[in-house]
């Protein structure tokens, strides 16, 4: 089952680091859409479908938590698992995240493997098979 996902992140460059990790943990990926803030999000989730979204909480126009708060307030979005992808190391502010919803949270910098067992444990999926040629140990993002 190929999953859509939304990567949220006011750098183009987290961006593609985020989805580049994901491609490599041989996730089976539908599409990917993105955003540089949280209401550019919502203009996304009013069209497309998506199955997770990985989200920062430190942008311009709408932050993460703001995003999340308006994620709760729609039926259609207040299911869609919402992974935080942040260098956040606030401990109580990771824990007010949580409990807003977020299904986990990742601090930056990471490594891909992170980011494919969070996937693993939020979509409640099996562990992709296939892994990039290149290979995803020992990389941080």
């Amino acid at each position: 089952m190929a999953f859509n996902v939304l990567i949220v992140d006011d750098s183009s460059t987290m961006r593609g680091v985020i989805k580049r990790s994901i491609e490599m943990s041989g996730f089976d990926v539908g599409t990917f859409f993105e955003g540089s803030n949280g209401r550019e999000a919502l203009a996304i989730l009013e069209k497309e479908w998506v199955d997770i979204i990985l989200t920062d909480i430190h942008m311009p126009v709408m932050d993460g938590v703001s995003f999340l708060k308006e994620l709760e307030k729609s039926p259609l979005t207040s299911t869609t698992p919402v992974v935080i992808v942040t260098t956040e190391g606030r401990e109580h502010r990771l824990e007010e995240i949580i409990s807003l919803g977020a299904k986990a949270c990742i601090r930056k910098p990471f490594k891909p493997e992170e980011i494919r067992d969070i996937l693993v444990r939020v979509l409640q999926t099996e562990e992709p098979s296939r892994v990039d040629k290149d290979g995803i140990e020992g990389s941080d993002f």
